[in-house]
């Protein structure tokens, strides 16, 4: 299982290791985000510090029904435990965790600040 905290903004924040497949991972703060159907979202500061690699463009939907053209960039991350390899959409937004990574998971979120956010493998 994995635990976050919910922040002063009402916000579900998990912590996670990324990096790229021959780089050391960096820790990074980023808000569950059951909006985004995508595996993580982080800013181009952060892809770039981490060196990782480009690999294609995607067209995403916004929230307001926009679409937008995301960089599409591949990454590692520590998932329960385990090193997954997964799609980094680059956004100017704070870094986000999507509905992809956390498939076949449960979440729990304790709604109040200070909240605990629970992340448990289902099954």
């Amino acid at each position: 299982m994995m635990q976050g905290f919910v922040n002063q903004n009402c916000e579900a924040i998990i912590r996670i290791a990324v990096g790229s497949a021959d780089a050391p991972k960096q820790m990074v703060e980023a808000l569950i985000d059951t909006g985004f159907t995508g595996f993580l979202c982080l800013p181009p500061s952060t892809i770039q510090s981490l060196g990782l690699p480009w690999i294609f463009r995607d067209i995403g939907t916004l929230g307001d029904g926009s679409e937008v053209v995301f960089e599409m960039y591949r990454a590692t991350v520590i998932w329960d435990g385990q090193i997954q390899v997964v799609d980094v959409a680059e956004s100017e937004a704070e870094p986000l965790v999507g509905m992809s990574l956390l498939r076949g998971f449960r979440l729990q979120i304790e709604a109040i600040e200070g909240g605990i956010v629970a992340i448990e493998l289902l099954g």
